[in-house]
C-alpha cells in the first residue's frame, strides 16, 4: 500500500460517523442505481435515517438540472411513504423501537412538545415538520402515537414535503449550481418565513369566517 493510500485511509477514519454515512451515500447516488438509493434515503429519513434528503437532492439537481423536478418528485414520494412507516412505528411500536429512535437522536425532551403541538394544531404540526428544518421523523412517529387522522397526516405530508423539495429543485433549475451557496445559507430561514406566512394566512381565514 502506498503512502498516499495510507494517508487517505487515515483521513477517512478520522471522519465522524455522520460524515462517513454522508460520503458513502453520496457515492451510492452516483451509481446507475443512484435514483433508487436516493428514494430509499428519503424514505428512511422520515423515520430513522439521520441525514436529510435535501443534501442529496441538491447534488443530484446540480449534476443534472433538467431532471431537477424528477428528483424532487422521487424525494417527495419516498419521504411521504417513509412518513407513513414512521406513523405506523409510533402507532404500534412506540414503547420499543420508537423510543429508541427518539433517544438516539436526543429528541426525548422534544417528544412531549411535539405531542402537545398535535393536540393543539393537528395537520398544521405535520405541515410545519414537513416543510421546515424541524426533525420530520419525530413528527411522523409522534403522529402515530397521537393517532392523528391518517388521511390528514398523509395529505399534509404530501403538501409540505413537495413544497420543500420542489422549491429546492426550482431554485437549481432556474439559477444552476451557483445557487447551492444560497440554499445552504438561507433555505432554512426562508422555510421558517414561509411557515409564519402560512400560519398568518390560516389565522386570517379563521377571523374572516
Amino acid at each position: 500500500m502506498s503512502q498516499t493510500d495510507q494517508d487517505g485511509g487515515a483521513a477517512v477514519r478520522r471522519l465522524s460517523l455522520m460524515q462517513r454515512i454522508y460520503l458513502r451515500c453520496m457515492a451510492w447516488i452516483q451509481t446507475p442505481a443512484g435514483l433508487w438509493v436516493f428514494f430509499f434515503i428519503a424514505l428512511a429519513e422520515s423515520s430513522f435515517f439521520p441525514i436529510p434528503p435535501d443534501v442529496f437532492l441538491v447534488a443530484l439537481c446540480v449534476g443534472a438540472p433538467k431532471k431537477s423536478f424528477k428528483f424532487a418528485a422521487v424525494c417527495t414520494v419516498g419521504s411521504v411513504i417513509g412518513g407513513a412507516l414512521g406513523y405506523g412505528l409510533g402507532l404500534a411500536f412506540m414503547d420499543t423501537l420508537g423510543m429508541k429512535i427518539v433517544s438516539i437522536y436526543g429528541l426525548a425532551e422534544k417528544y412531549d412538545m411535539v405531542r402537545d403541538m398535535y393536540q393543539q394544531h393537528d395537520a398544521l404540526a405535520v405541515a410545519a415538520a414537513g416543510f421546515t428544518p424541524l426533525p420530520y421523523k419525530l413528527f411522523t412517529i409522534t403522529a402515530g402515537v397521537c393517532k392523528v387522522n391518517f388521511f390528514t397526516f398523509i395529505l399534509a405530508s404530501i403538501v409540505s414535503r413537495a413544497a420543500r423539495f420542489f422549491l429546492v429543485a426550482a431554485l437549481i433549475y432556474k439559477f444552476g449550481a451557483p445557487v447551492q451557496y444560497f440554499i445552504r445559507k438561507y433555505f432554512n430561514i426562508l422555510t421558517i418565513i414561509f411557515l409564519l406566512l402560512l400560519i398568518g394566512g390560516f389565522a386570517l381565514m379563521k377571523l374572516a369566517l
